[in-house]
């Protein structure tokens, strides 16, 4: 068993499929942006709504992840391929996401708001000079928690038609090759390491920023 010639003799493969892995998990995490971060701002304004959106965020996670990939492959604008994917992705980082954000914002000092408000700052200044400060921290965590979950997940859309690393690992497991299973293994979990490493590095570069 020679992983590094294995590695040689598929580097095209392998170098393709990590690329597809990259751009579907930052593809993901723009679009997630875009829709949640909004929704997680709007819904601190009702405790009534707030509940409601996590608890829907919660139950979506918790669909096994072959199960919600096979289930966007069924709707018939999706199909089989990356656009079942890319949803599938969005819809698992919404709770991670929203939760930080929502419990970031709502658990700022009501006394610091307060006191901000007496200042004569208005709702809007309160928000980006005080609120948004104070949450940096956890917002920054739900994002580095759906960073990482992303990539671990993206590997099942292979299943689906996606030629990421996830492909390496399912191929290696249909021919019962080893190089093949292990390169994979490593590779997706050397990448969720590197990637948790990089955001640890980052939030606590941010953290000591504000």
């Amino acid at each position: 068993m020679d992983l590094v010639q294995f590695f040689q003799r598929n580097q095209d493969f392998i170098v393709e499929c990590t690329e597809n892995t990259f751009y579907l998990v930052a593809l993901a995490l723009i679009i997630s942006t875009i829709v949640w971060v909004p929704i997680g701002i709007a819904i601190t304004k009702s405790t009534l709504v707030a509940g409601t959106v996590l608890n829907i965020a919660n139950i979506i996670f918790c669909i096994p992840s072959l199960a919600l990939f096979s289930l966007m492959v069924t709707i018939p604008f999706l199909g089989i391929g990356r656009k079942s994917a890319l949803v599938a992705l969005v819809l698992y980082s919404m709770m991670p996401i929203l939760r930080s954000i929502y419990f970031g914002l709502t658990s700022v000092d009501e006394n610091v708001v307060e006191a901000a408000r007496g200042m004569g700052m208005s709702s809007k200044k309160i928000f980006i000079e005080v609120k948004l400060p104070l949450a940096t921290r956890s917002i920054f965590s739900g994002f580095r928690v759906s960073i990482v979950m992303l990539i671990g997940i993206s590997t099942i859309a292979t299943y689906i038609g996606e030629k990421n690393i996830g492909r390496i690992i399912s191929t290696g497991l249909a021919r019962q090759d080893i190089e093949m299973i292990l390169v994979g293994t490593l590779l997706i979990s050397v990448v969720s390491l590197l990637a948790d490493f990089i955001l640890e590095l980052i939030e606590k570069k941010v953290i000591r920023e504000y």
